[in-house]
């Protein structure tokens, strides 16, 4: 690092390298003199210098000052399916409770308070176990509810029927297909019997743009990633989200992939989306990438809140449980002490001050030794807190850092050989205005 607070990295970029300021996220990307050196040009200093006080100024206000936007709502704690890697423990998705539509209707009518006067539409995401178990209730909410909230739903797929799919896209709902492999015995290892309906599903959405399909990354289905992408890009799926398994239950590790087949396959996957995205009419995308690819270009831009620190969790969005507790995320559901308080005897406010949502937001990655000093810092941002709580101390680097690592590394690869754009939606790429230029 020079005295300017500029990294110099010029690894497996061939006739490139880059300059990176870590607290800010300036970037340029400079070609190699014939010693295979980088001199860092007049004009990139100027125009760091020019920029670094304001840009410092946004990363550290979307950091530390971004306000709640969304809560996850898990209207029941049970699931009709096993999921060996569930973050929710198995007695809970066995004989925890469900929500009535009184309770869901008061909790809603609590958020809708909060917001009042804000002038835009919170988020509202129902999530954890299996919410179609409860489906009638949540469909009555979202009609009754449209005007005050963006609605999304993260289902398994076994419940969903045809006119349940003509209600969401007719409500505009954003929806998550969870489907691990296009191969349906790779799936059901890990996605016990989705397979059929989740993909009768996708073919019944037919391109919806609120579609996303959350493929949960093990060690069955990591090398067939770029299998999945072609076999979702044929289903005209629009976006997928292919995450490392999260550590949080101990049941999840058994199914933990190896990390550097994780990159290798992972990557792969991305340079398929990207090809099949530029040979085809239809655009294929994955998101938590997506995501990374803006942590660089747009760093405060990114909706995903896991790549940066401290994490979106207990501060742009919380979660409250089948039994009205407000907790930081929906992970922190099977560990003791992060319950902010109950929704139904305290205020959203008291929550959002509460300890244990406080603590989550004191995990920043200056905090942690070897995340301090890592030039990719706040674009990775070290997750996840209730993965590394549950290993016994959250201020410590992700469980999976090399693959974070060299996933970044192949996005200033991609942004060096100008294929971003199709790492997007179109319209979202085109929506993209520069801060700085040389």
């Amino acid at each position: 690092m020079n005295k300017k607070g500029l990294v110099i990295w010029d690894e497996r970029l061939a006739d490139k390298g880059f300059i990176l300021d870590p607290d800010n996220v300036f970037w340029a990307i400079l070609c190699k003199g014939e010693d295979g050196g980088i001199t860092i040009p007049a004009q990139a200093l100027s125009l760091y210098e020019k920029t670094r006080d304001s840009l410092d100024g946004q990363m550290r206000d979307f950091r530390f000052n971004s306000n709640l936007t969304a809560v996850y709502i898990d209207p029941t704690d049970r699931c009709n399916a096993n999921c060996p890697y569930c973050y929710v423990p198995a007695q809970i998705r066995k004989n925890g409770r469900s929500m009535d539509r009184k309770e869901l209707a008061f909790i809603l009518e609590k958020i809708s308070k909060y917001f009042e006067g804000e002038g835009r539409k919170a988020v509202i995401v129902f999530h954890a176990s299996e919410p179609l178990l409860v489906k009638d209730i949540i469909f009555e909410a979202i009609e009754r509810f449209s005007a005050h909230f963006k609605f999304g739903l993260q289902t398994n797929a076994i419940l969903l029927e045809k006119d349940d799919v003509e209600f969401l896209r007719s409500q505009r709902v954003g929806v998550g297909i969870s489907l691990d492999s296009s191969d349906p015995a790779a799936n059901d290892r890990s996605r016990t019997g989705n397979f059929e309906k989740a993909v009768r599903a996708i073919e019944m959405f037919n391109g919806y743009e609120g579609l996303n399909v959350i493929t949960t990354i093990t060690k069955f289905n990591v090398t067939g990633l770029t299998r999945m992408v072609r076999f979702l890009h044929a289903k005209k799926v629009p976006c997928v989200l292919m995450n490392p398994v999260r550590l949080t239950q101990k049941s999840s590790h058994a199914v933990r992939p190896n990390e550097k087949a994780m990159a290798k396959y992972f990557i792969e996957a991305v340079n398929e989306a990207i090809g099949l995205s530029r040979r085809t009419k239809h655009r294929i995308i994955i998101g938590n990438f997506s995501n990374i690819i803006l942590g660089i270009v747009a760093p405060t831009a990114r909706r995903l809140m896991c790549d940066i620190s401290p994490c979106g969790g207990g501060r742009c969005f919380f979660t409250i449980t089948a039994a009205g507790e407000m907790i930081p995320c929906g992970e922190f559901i099977g560990l003791k002490g992060f319950s902010g308080g109950n929704i139904f005897r305290d205020s959203i406010e008291d929550a959002m001050g509460s300890s244990p949502f406080r603590k989550i937001r004191s995990r920043f990655v200056e905090k942690i030794d070897e995340c301090k000093s890592c030039a990719f810092r706040n674009i990775c941002g070290a997750p996840c807190p209730a993965e590394l709580h549950a290993f016994g101390d959250m201020f410590q680097p992700s469980v999976f850092c090399e693959f974070y690592k060299a996933v970044i590394e192949y996005a200033f690869r991609l942004i060096a050989q100008g294929q971003e754009r199709y790492c997007f939606r179109e319209e979202a790429f085109n929506n993209l205005e520069y801060e700085y230029k040389i």
